[in-house]
């Protein structure tokens, strides 16, 4: 898996290419959403078999648990951003997804569950240029920077261009 600032990153990027009004709570789902299918590590200590339909990258990696997941945050913000609900069901869904996609494209671990529930079968990306980042206290090692320093050339050099273009076109960005 990317590190999980990395996927914060990705989904806050996609908030400055959307016309939504840039609340602070937008900014907050917007960074919390593509980290939240991780929480399916939890399980680990509570016996949940790490290639189960429950566990890593199983069925919160999917396209099924990124729809709920998005229309869920949608139901409970859409009055407090001013949105429309299925525009923003869409975004935080699209966002959510994006966990398991930028999983997919990593070399190691267990592959993404992506039409969990209907289909346990793992998947990657044909083409895999990112690095697995490591879990737990290994995330502070050698390997950790190596990773992070190719999320960094990779994922957010790309992303600032992209907020850095949208704010110029459309005026958007964080608070």
């Amino acid at each position: 898996m990317p590190t999980v600032m990395t996927h914060a990153v990705v989904g806050m990027t996609a908030g400055t290419v959307v016309p939504f009004a840039r609340r602070r709570l937008f900014w907050i789902l917007s960074a919390a959403l593509p980290m939240l299918p991780d929480l399916d590590v939890l399980g680990l200590p509570l016996g949940v078999p790490f290639l189960s339909m429950w566990g890593h990258r199983g069925i919160t990696h999917s396209l099924v648990g990124a729809i709920v997941i998005g229309a869920v945050a949608a139901a409970l913000a859409y009055r407090a951003l001013g949105a429309r609900v299925v525009p923003l069901a869409l975004y935080f869904a699209a966002i959510t997804a994006s966990h398991g996609a930028l999983d997919a494209l990593t070399n190691g671990g267990p592959g993404v569950a992506f039409f969990a529930p209907f289909d346990a079968t793992r998947s990657f990306f044909p083409w895999r240029p990112l690095p697995v980042s490591p879990l737990g206290a290994n995330f502070f090692s050698a390997w950790g920077v190596r990773v992070f320093l190719a999320e960094l050339v990779m994922l957010w050099l790309p992303c600032a261009a992209i907020a850095v273009l949208s704010r110029r076109r459309w005026g958007g960005g964080a608070p």
